[in-house]
């Protein structure tokens, strides 16, 4: 099967032509080419469609087989693909994920894309729809949805919930660098609040136009970068009155600007994509 591992800040996928290569078990694939020692490596992988009710389609699956909504680093490294390949002329297309259609505008160099700008749509903060449980709400006023939750150390964390297509829980914190993920993020990732499970956002302010963000993703742990969790976590900075409506915000793999544009109450996220290396693998081996 031929693939392309991509990056966007870091958040490494495994893509795949989905129109030439076909697969029987797609979940059980991703675990396989994303293991890191055994496999390609990823948080992982990433079939490329026509799409239905868009141009393209992302089907995503992480690292742990199960199916991702969305993905904001993903997503550009889809259009980067899509356009380098010359599936596509156009610089401005939709790519639908999980049928959620995405408007994209890639910027090129020499003829190839160097970055993209997404229209991530508008946050949900109803709580049935992020989902997360209407129980244990200390503050869901002013279109705020902030939970209080204790944690399986019996630490408590005060939390605002946000879907980006995909469940969202920020955390602000006094210092990013010396958490240990490893041991909180899985107490975040399947607490019972979050029916579904959540990605945690822990965030440091900077400034009113700089964060600070790691991540713990549902599905794949830690990883360097989450482009709808970057669109959360200013959300949740906007609407805790924190920061502006257009911060970059500093990824372990790279930087993001997200703006929450007051006039449409859609997000847009600009960031990179590369390509990192093109080859074949033997799904069968």
């Amino acid at each position: 099967m031929r693939f392309e591992k991509m990056e966007g800040c870091g958040n490494d996928y495994i893509y795949v032509d989905g129109s030439s290569e076909k697969v029987a078990d797609k979940a059980e694939l991703a675990r396989k080419l994303s293991d890191r020692h055994f496999g390609i490596g990823g948080d992982g992988l990433i079939f490329i469609n026509r799409g239905q009710a868009a141009d393209f389609e992302m089907e995503m699956y992480n690292a742990d087989g199960s199916r991702g909504k969305m993905c904001g680093n993903g997503i550009r490294c889809v259009a980067k693909y899509v356009y380098d390949h010359k599936m596509t002329d156009k610089e401005e297309f939709t790519i639908e994920s999980f049928g959620s259609v995405k408007l994209i505008k890639v910027f090129t160099e020499n003829g190839r894309v160097k970055s993209a700008r997404v229209n991530m749509g508008a946050p949900i903060l109803e709580p049935a729809q992020i989902p997360v449980a209407e129980s244990g709400f200390c503050d869901s006023g002013s279109g705020v949805s902030r939970r209080r939750i204790e944690l399986p150390d019996g630490n408590q964390a005060e939390l605002t919930c946000v879907s980006m297509g995909n469940p969202h829980a920020v955390v602000f914190v006094d210092d990013c660098k010396s958490l240990d993920l490893e041991k909180t993020g899985p107490g975040y990732e399947h607490h019972p609040a979050f029916p579904e499970g959540v990605n945690t956002e822990f965030i440091r302010l900077i400034n009113d136009k700089e964060i600070e963000m790691r991540v713990w993703e549902r599905g794949s742990g830690e990883t360097f970068a989450c482009g709808t969790g970057a669109c959360a976590a200013v959300t949740a900075c906007v609407l805790n009155e924190k920061t502006g409506r257009e911060v970059t915000v500093h990824l372990r793999g790279g930087d993001l600007l997200i703006e929450w544009n007051e006039k449409d109450g859609c997000i847009y996220m600009t960031g990179p994509a590369r390509t990192v290396f093109k080859g074949e693998v033997d799904i069968n081996a």
